[in-house]
């Protein structure tokens, strides 16, 4: 079907992008690598590939600014797309389809292959108008973000390839927004996940033993289920707050037992934890160990995932890029809704080393459909969403 994009060079390079199917897990990056190296090459940009662990690379293209004594800016974003479920899709999620109203239809498509199109697109404009910025721009695209970046951007951070890119700043995703307003993420929950161990005195189901594993269970489930109700309450009566202000708490899975007429000697439960930025970790850690103590002897926890504490981006005088990327905005009369991210993304690694991020896409009127059936994003929100991008990495780049 011919559409008025056809000739558009931004959508094609986007859907040339959409087409590659890095979709978790065990992914060949060859394909995205070569389509970047491509890019780099009709933009003029230097390339270079780093491998923190092997077949993960890491690509980042470089624009020199006129001072490259200033600390850079991090233009990040992810390769890889999370699993599909083909039969639920109305078009195949690879083939990048445009239908009779611009929707472009692919997984990655608003999860986050456009943000990483839309930084060079942007380089493209500014270059062709013969623009040349005060900071040297790094585009980098990540390996592995959708299973937690610990291959990619987390490995990437401490080593010296990343600390030799002179990083000052940087933006990283954010989120489509169903309305008008455009969401900036400004920080990041902590994720813990946790294990409960509880032992008790095993033996026949026909008998009622003392000391069972099942009731220090019930009691384990009880209180943190207690907790949950707590903070769901506390984001039901105030209006002004989203998800990522308060602590999310959620069992996830119960495992243990041998079989059905067994009282078992062990039970587990495991809870997914995200702790708001206010929460105290040590406090919040001693809460845990009490519980677990109340519960009865032999009841012990252990993190899959334990998160540590890292500082919120400041939106404030202290902050020049902020400054600069909130003026900008305003100038465009661009609505910005500030939050903390609900999940996690590779920038919790890129504030952890202290450098202030922020997570952005522009991506309003839009539904939230990452990592859903039929994601897509309108053709013209992304061609919009590049013209932003022009603006917005002028200001911080002549900071």
């Amino acid at each position: 079907m011919s559409t008025k994009y056809d000739n558009n060079e931004a959508v094609a390079n986007f859907v040339e992008y959409l087409k590659i199917p890095s979709v978790q897990p065990n992914i060949n990056y060859d394909d995205c690598v070569a389509f970047l190296k491509k890019q780099a090459n009709g933009l003029g940009l230097a390339v270079k590939v780093y491998e923190m662990v092997p077949r993960k690379p890491i690509v980042v293209l470089t624009w020199p600014g006129k001072d490259q004594s200033l600390p850079s800016i991090l233009l990040n974003s992810h390769m890889d797309v999370v699993p599909v479920f083909e039969n639920s899709w109305t078009y195949p999620p690879f083939s990048g389809h445009i239908d009779k109203d611009g929707k472009i239809f692919a997984r990655g498509s608003q999860d986050m292959k456009c943000v990483g199109i839309q930084y060079l697109e942007a380089i493209r404009k500014l270059k062709n108008s013969g623009v040349q910025l005060k900071r040297t721009l790094h585009v980098c695209f990540v390996p592995d973000e959708e299973i937690g970046g610990h291959d990619g951007m987390e490995k990437f951070v401490l080593h010296k390839d990343f600390k030799d890119l002179n990083v000052g700043f940087a933006l990283d995703e954010g989120m489509a927004s169903p309305n008008k307003d455009f969401i900036l993420f400004n920080g990041e929950r902590s994720i813990w996940q946790i294990h409960v161990h509880c032992t008790g005195q095993p033996g026949h189901g026909s008998l009622l033993f003392p000391n069972t594993a099942g009731e220090k269970l019930r009691y384990i489930i009880d209180k943190f289920m207690d907790m949950r109700a707590e903070q769901k309450k506390i984001l039901d009566s105030n209006p002004k707050l989203t998800i990522g202000d308060v602590t999310t708490i959620n069992l996830t899975q119960v495992y243990g037992g041998v079989q059905s007429n067994v009282v078992p000697e062990k039970l587990t439960v495991v809870f997914d934890i995200r702790l708001a930025v206010s929460v105290n970790h040590e406090e919040f850690e001693k809460k845990i160990n009490a519980l677990c103590k109340e519960a009865g002897d032999g009841v012990t926890f252990e993190f899959e995932q334990k998160n540590a504490f890292v500082e919120v981006t400041k939106l404030d005088s202290t902050n020049p890029f902020w400054e600069a990327f909130k003026a900008a905005a305003d100038e465009l009369k661009l609505k910005l809704d500030c939050r903390i991210f609900p999940g996690g993304t590779d920038s919790r690694y890129v504030r952890q080393v202290g450098i202030p991020a922020l997570g952005f896409s522009p991506m309003n009127d839009t539904p939230v459909l990452l990592h859903d059936h039929d994601e897509f994003l309108s053709a013209d929100i992304f061609l919009k969403g590049i013209d932003i991008y022009v603006k917005l990495l002028t200001a911080v780049a002549n900071v």
